[in-house]
């Protein structure tokens, strides 16, 4: 098995690292392979060349990096493209959805709002899954339950889909225990990319083994609301002082912000 992370982000779009950076960064945490997901938007041709080769050139018998992109569709919904590196020429999430499919890459609704959860229930097109925990979106502490039982209802359709757990990394200091398992038998671009469109992978979270269906004990996610919901007051809370800090003309200084990233 191989250890990694999905949903990340560089300098070549809204991130902090360098993909040097972003490489020791995931080793130093006992990764092999990262998949990047760099917003589309920031490429033309001669910028994509570049990120294909510097991953190229990161990538070695110790650590794997798999270039890929997320597409930003209507509404500010995002599809993660696993391995895909081709701007969609669309911001059709469905269409979005079938471009990836047809290029061998993996498709995810990332950090889906919950006034999505209806429209998404909607498509005839779906992914290979749902973003269940994004350890930025929904907190390092615990994910919201309502995207499991949107993924839960999902798979009566498409029993396939899977849970998919994302760092969504894009500060220096932000939190980064969200990871993966993968099991295949190499760290290269097919096997990895195979591993997680098959389900072959679990995330992993301290002690927690998150599985690929998403079907998690009553048990569980009973403790992850009541986490979640301490989280979110205390997420609330932050939210009002920098408002009224705003209101007063002053902002949040450096140091105080890279601490409630480490916090949240």
């Amino acid at each position: 098995m191989f250890k990694g992370a999905i949903h990340l982000h560089s300098v070549y779009s809204d991130g902090d690292f360098t993909l040097a950076e972003l490489r020791e960064t995931l080793i130093a945490a006992g990764c092999s392979f990262g998949c990047l997901t760099d917003h589309a938007e920031y490429f033309d041709q001669q910028k994509t060349r570049d990120y294909i080769a510097e991953c190229a050139s990161l990538s070695d018998d110790r650590f794997q990096f798999i270039p890929g992109f997320e597409y930003e569709c209507h509404e500010r919904m995002h599809v993660l493209g696993l391995g895909v590196t081709e701007t969609a020429g669309t911001q059709d999430p469905q269409k979005v959805i079938r471009f990836i499919a047809r290029r061998g890459g993996v498709s995810i609704i990332a950090h889906p709002k919950n006034e999505f959860f209806a429209w998404i229930e909607t498509f005839d097109e779906l992914p290979n899954g749902i973003e269940t925990w994004n350890s930025k979106y929904d907190s390092r502490y615990a994910p919201r339950v309502a995207t499991f039982k949107l993924l839960e209802r999902l798979q009566r359709r498409k029993p396939e889909m899977r849970a998919y757990y994302g760092v969504d990394l894009h500060w220096r200091h932000q939190y980064r225990g969200l990871l993966n398992l993968a099991e295949c038998r190499s760290r290269s671009r097919d096997e990895l990319l195979a591993a997680f469109a098959q389900g072959d992978y679990h995330g992993v979270k301290d002690n927690l083994a998150l599985p690929s269906d998403g079907r998690l004990s009553e048990s569980l996610l009973a403790s992850f609301e009541a986490a979640h919901a301490r989280s979110n007051r205390m997420r609330l809370a932050v939210r009002r002082v920098k408002q009224v800090m705003r209101s007063c003309g002053v902002s949040v200084p450096a140091p105080l912000k890279a601490r409630l990233r480490r916090i949240f």
